[in-house]
């Protein structure tokens, strides 16, 4: 079996995905759940073997009446539009935790306020 570059950097990159999921998950950071974590590992964990056994597609293929194997191609897009998922998710919890922050801060100024 002929490993291509982009098998090895689908699996690095799928590797690296998990592994981030894996140690935020162990450190209990509040934005990841199990949930989170479960749906990582079968994104991430899909991309890498479709990646390195790229045959199983073509099953796949076959089953649900497509043919035709492009998987470089489709490969590359999942990964992309994956990426962005996870930063623009990653991005608005960040916010969402901020903004909490300051309407608590606001919040105990007003009471701070009212009881001067």
């Amino acid at each position: 079996m002929e490993l291509h570059l982009y098998q090895i950097v689908v699996a690095a990159i799928a590797t690296i995905m998990i592994y981030q999921g894996l140690a935020n998950f162990i450190k209990g950071k509040q934005s990841q759940t199990l949930l989170k974590l479960f749906t990582r590992i079968l994104v991430w964990g899909s991309m890498a073997t479709i990646a390195v056994f790229p045959k199983i597609t073509n099953v796949i293929a076959k089953t649900i009446g497509i043919e035709g194997n492009i998987n470089a191609v489709i490969l590359t897009g999942f990964i992309l539009i994956f990426l962005m998922i996870f930063k623009l998710l990653s991005a608005i919890e960040r916010l969402e935790q901020q903004i909490t922050e300051v309407t608590r801060e606001k919040a105990l100024e007003n009471l701070e306020n009212e009881t001067k």
